[in-house]
């Protein structure tokens, strides 16, 4: 019960933080350009700081913890060809922009900028590395089929952004420095850490900002509502069942679960407005799912 109520006080405390960001938005502290500093800021620095600051602890790289980053990696990739799938067929019946917009968030999460923060909380340094696998995959189809609903994508250009990702770049990193064990000097390793600590206000700060220009009559409508019941219940539920019949591991089981059961990724809205395809919509699906998240996650946590 103590993760369940911590669950609930991470989220509240999340979705306070989104508020800031939206008022600062609204009255022109964060300009349109701070707010893409913002989030340029989190996926460049800060989401890679912490990513290579989870693998500088002291580590047991044991058998089973080995086979749980791999099953993480494995699990993602599945879950990922599913995604696919899974987003192509179930909005036929809504208008094309709109379907668009509900794929992308199918095949991409927000477990990033919200999932790192509560897995963290959750389950510490562990937790953070079984992410970090995850979002391999996740790197993968953000860049070719998610990027594809929107534009015409190369494949051989998608693979070169995956390879230069900075997160993707962390990953491997993290890996040779638990590999051989490398230790840092203490300045650099304060500063990884010093960087990595500013990634839940800075991300929360800037989701606020992005849905700032959201009209909010128009966005509980049914087709969000509809996006927001597979990606924050159905589609979690489906994976939970998968992973139960094959007796995963609790910690790696719970982990997937809870980052699939992630509200719509910001990059949809980032997206949307770069390749005109309604963007005020995503911004208005992300906010609806982030908030009714706050319900649906401390439930799924009390259920793993």
């Amino acid at each position: 019960m103590t993760l369940f109520t911590q669950m609930i006080h991470l989220q509240l405390t999340l979705f306070l933080l989104i508020i800031v960001g939206l008022m600062l938005k609204k009255v022109g502290i964060i300009t349109r350009e701070g707010q893409k500093c913002l989030s340029d800021i989190t996926v460049n620095v800060i989401l890679p700081c912490n990513i290579v600051s989870s693998f500088m602890g002291e580590m047991n790289a044991s058998e089973e913890f080995v086979r749980n980053c791999s099953g993480a990696f494995l699990i993602s990739l599945g879950i990922q060809m599913f995604s696919i799938l899974f987003g192509k067929y179930c909005f036929l019946w809504c208008p094309k922009e709109k379907s668009r917009i509900f794929t992308y968030g199918i095949i991409v999460s927000n477990s990033s900028f919200i999932g790192i923060p509560i897995i963290h909380s959750l389950y510490g340094a562990v937790g953070v590395l079984y992410t970090s696998f995850f979002q391999i995959p996740v790197r993968l189809t953000m860049w070719s089929s998610g990027l594809a609903l929107f534009t015409h994508v190369d494949r051989r250009e998608a693979y070169k952004k995956l390879v230069k990702h900075p997160c993707i770049i962390a990953v491997f990193i993290g890996v040779l420095v638990m590999a051989f064990r490398v230790t840092f000097p203490e300045f650099l390793e304060n500063t990884v850490e010093g960087i990595s600590k500013c990634m839940v206000p800075i991300s929360m700060l800037a989701i606020g900002a992005m849905l700032a220009d959201s009209d909010i009559r128009r966005m509980f409508d049914r087709e969000v509502l509809y996006y927001c019941w597979l990606r924050l219940v159905l589609y979690p539920l489906l994976i939970l069942a998968v992973l139960r019949l094959f007796h995963t591991d609790r910690v790696l089981c719970s982990t997937m679960v809870l980052l699939s059961a992630m509200p719509m990724a910001s990059t949809t809205a980032i997206l949307a407005d770069k390749y005109e395809c309604s963007p005020e919509i995503a911004s208005q699906t992300i906010f609806v799912s982030t908030l009714l998240s706050i319900v649906t996650l401390p439930v799924f946590m009390f259920i793993l």
